[in-house]
């Protein structure tokens, strides 16, 4: 039988991704899904790239625009997305700007010890 994963704020740091401008927070994980927080400075762009992993989120603060195979969504503060798994998709942070997102199976690069 799995187990619970309580993650307190203290459990899990901030840390810097490759990209300048690019923090991310790996909060709970399970078989089948994870959820992280990513905080992106102001003028941040994530390159166009894709994965297999789905990918749901939501924008709780700032100001970003996704690309999502050939479509521009500008997307503020309580917007949510979902990207299907291999599809190419950047990001450009207009503003200062935090989402929480899901992802399915888990990113085993995001798995960090807490």
């Amino acid at each position: 039988m799995a187990q619970a994963d309580i993650v307190t704020q203290n459990d899990s740091p901030q840390v810097a991704m490759a990209i300048p401008g690019l923090y991310r927070r790996t909060l709970a994980t399970g078989d089948r899904m994870m959820v992280c927080e990513f905080f992106l400075e102001r003028e941040t762009t994530v390159p166009l790239h894709s994965h297999m992993h789905e990918q749901c989120g939501y924008v709780l603060s700032g100001n970003i625009t996704f690309t999502i195979g050939d479509q521009a969504y500008t997307l503020l503060p309580g917007d949510s997305y979902s990207i299907p798994g291999d599809m190419p998709h950047s990001a450009t942070a207009h503003d200062d700007t935090v989402l929480v997102e899901v992802f399915g199976p888990p990113r085993e690069e995001f798995r960090i010890a807490r």
